[in-house]
């Protein structure tokens, strides 16, 4: 039995999205115009519908995210949405509301939103009961919990493996709600999670001051893959529609290569979409935007918090050996060029950005002055050289495919077959002079039916089987060329096109009856949907404005730990004696906002509570 293995990949845009396929993606995820969870990162039906015939031609998919909560006065232009979507040729939509459920949907394949936390087995299981043909995974699970859930359901596990992460379990952040009314499961955070506060002990002692506490490092499973897949993880999706073209195809031809690396070695594994890329560029993870990077909960717990900064380090390039103003000689091996940014922390502890005016040898020519020290560890945060390789041609993706040429009895026929075994025959009349030269004509023949340049196909093999070699002239060549290759795209375009997937309603109970502000739900046919399935109590969520926030309503519930990540923990104690000042409550102060950290020892569990 053969594994499909689909490398998922961001679309901010159009532009993107191809950028993405090109660069290996066997699919991609797109903002819908409306209701998506990065309200500015919409896009129009007409370029979804065009991204669609694209991934199609290489057989990869267009997944379009409607994956935040709905209020009752949306149903409607949601339910409308969806239908657009089903006609523009998308093969799933990613949805987190469950109101959507109740709907009269197209036929359309569902992938339930990691918006949804789908981290509980039982929540798992139980979407996967009422239609889900996929669950993308909460980022906190583990390699062991994917290889229980693998075992547990059919459906297809989808599972991040790079990028930015909430600190918070995904769908349950209301903090950015709560302290602006830009809600997280409305689409519009304002990433309070990524702001510097202060730690205060019950005493009123500072323990730490002006940090990015709840500020995590960038995800990164690259060492990872390989057991992802023994786990039973199919879909490998790489986090960022709010990021920048070089990034998209950095980060899709990193894991392009490190997945076709696997499959190359192992039997049994395949891509699920067709095409061979080539690079014109080393991938590099590090090289574009990040925050320094950890592998979360894939196999331990363990320190993953960026709290020197919110921003992007980029790539540790050495450190300084001697400064005199604006001029700087450092040890590195890598090569910089002007317009270079590079970045260090200052004596204040802050992250202090510069730009590189020349460079000789290891001596640099910065932009400003700087106060910076001997032996001071130096990042690029902006490749100059790489991002202006990225922004040009960086890859070339083609579908091999066979031609043979035959007669007809008023001119020839060309039937090219490719990699999937899409078959097409095109035909041309016109006269057949025999050759003078067979071997030449012969050689020509082959050459011009050859020229595929700014098609998706590449040759494998030409076969001419016409009763002589002729004397063909190149423009009846190129024509038939040209007939037989749109034609096979075109072929592939509905080849490729989604099926059919209707959503049958059922009443399997839900594993809970009472359901809090937790369970987001804000709209009638939501609490409807619970309802049929079981619910008795139903408390609306707090986004819905006249619901609001009730006393002690955790606005965050994290599995990352603050203790644990200032060696704190009093269950491991971590650093081997863990101090007084951390063992009693503790508190997050920002811009006189105050807030109440509760720990869940028993579950490992830390939530962030108002005051």
């Amino acid at each position: 039995m053969t594994t499909k293995l689909e490398l998922l990949s961001p679309a901010k845009n159009l532009e993107q999205g191809k950028a993405a396929i090109d660069h290996g993606a066997d699919a991609v995820y797109i903002g819908a115009p409306l209701f998506g969870a990065r309200i500015a990162a919409g896009n129009s039906i007409e370029d979804i519908a065009e991204l669609a015939r694209y991934a199609h031609l290489f057989g990869s998919k267009v997944f379009a995210t409607v994956n935040t909560l709905l209020f009752d006065s949306e149903l409607e232009e949601a339910r409308r949405l969806m239908w657009q979507l089903y006609h523009a040729g998308v093969d799933a939509a990613i949805v987190q509301d469950m109101g959507l459920l109740e709907l009269d949907l197209p036929p359309i394949e569902l992938h339930a939103s990691t918006q949804t936390h789908n981290y509980d087995p039982r929540r798992i299981k139980y979407l996967e009961q009422v239609g889900f043909k996929r669950i993308i995974l909460a980022r906190e699970t583990s390699l062991e919990q994917m290889k229980a859930l693998r075992q547990a359901v059919t459906a297809d596990l989808e599972a991040f493996v790079q990028g930015a992460l909430c600190v918070c379990y995904s769908g349950q952040c209301y903090m950015s709600l709560y302290l602006n009314g830009r809600s997280g499961n409305r689409g519009s955070c304002s990433q309070p999670c990524r702001s510097a506060y202060d730690l205060v002990n019950e005493q009123g002692k500072t323990l730490k001051h002006n940090e990015h506490l709840l500020s995590l490092k960038d995800f990164s499973a690259a060492q990872h893959i390989e057991r992802m897949i023994d786990a039973g993880i199919t879909s490998f999706k790489i986090e960022g529609r709010l990021k920048d073209l070089t990034y998209v195809k950095n980060v899709t031809a990193y894991y392009r290569q490190l997945i076709d690396s696997i499959i190359a070695r192992r039997e049994g594994l395949k891509p699920s979409s067709s095409g061979t890329t080539t690079f014109s560029f080393a991938p590099d993870l590090e090289r574009t935007f990040n925050r320094g990077f950890t592998d979360y909960f894939l196999q331990k717990r363990q320190p993953m918090a960026s709290t020197t900064t919110q921003k992007s380090l980029g790539k540790k390039i050495g450190t300084v050996l001697s400064a005199n103003g604006n001029r700087l000689t450092i040890s590195t091996s890598e090569t910089l060029s002007a317009g270079d940014g590079l970045c260090f922390f200052n004596s204040e502890k802050q992250l202090e950005g510069f730009l590189v005016n020349s460079v000789s040898g290891n001596t640099i020519i910065t932009n400003k002055p700087l106060n910076i020290n001997v032996s001071t560890t130096l990042w690029r945060n902006n490749d100059h050289a790489f991002e202006k390789q990225l922004q040009a041609k960086s890859a070339e993706r083609k579908i091999a495919v066979s031609m043979t040429l035959t007669d007809t009895d008023s001119g020839l026929q060309l039937t090219v077959i490719d990699q999937d075994c899409c078959c097409v025959s095109a035909s041309i009349e016109c006269e057949k002079a025999l050759a003078r030269d067979e071997a030449k004509a012969i050689e020509s023949t082959k050459t011009q039916l050859s020229k595929l340049g700014g098609t998706p196909f590449e040759i494998n093999t030409i076969a001419l089987q016409t009763r002589h070699p002729y004397f063909i002239p190149t423009s009846v060549l190129n024509d038939l060329r040209r007939k037989a290759v749109d034609k096979l795209a075109e072929t592939r375009i509905q080849h490729f096109h989604p099926k059919d997937t209707v959503l049958i309603p059922n009443e399997i109970p839900y594993y809970e009856s009472v359901l809090d502000g937790r369970a987001n739900i804000v709209n009638s046919k939501a609490e409807a949907f619970y309802r049929r399935h079981g619910a008795t109590a139903i408390e609306r969520g707090p986004d819905q404005p006249e619901t609001g926030f009730k006393k002690d309503f955790p606005l965050m519930t994290t599995k990352y730990c603050l203790r644990y990540e200032l060696g704190q923990c009093l269950m491991h104690k971590c650093n081997n004696s863990v101090a007084a000042d951390y063992a009693g409550d503790l508190y997050l102060l920002n811009n006189g906002r105050r807030f109440r950290l509760a720990f869940d020892c028993k579950r490992c569990e830390m939530q962030v509570l108002p005051l």
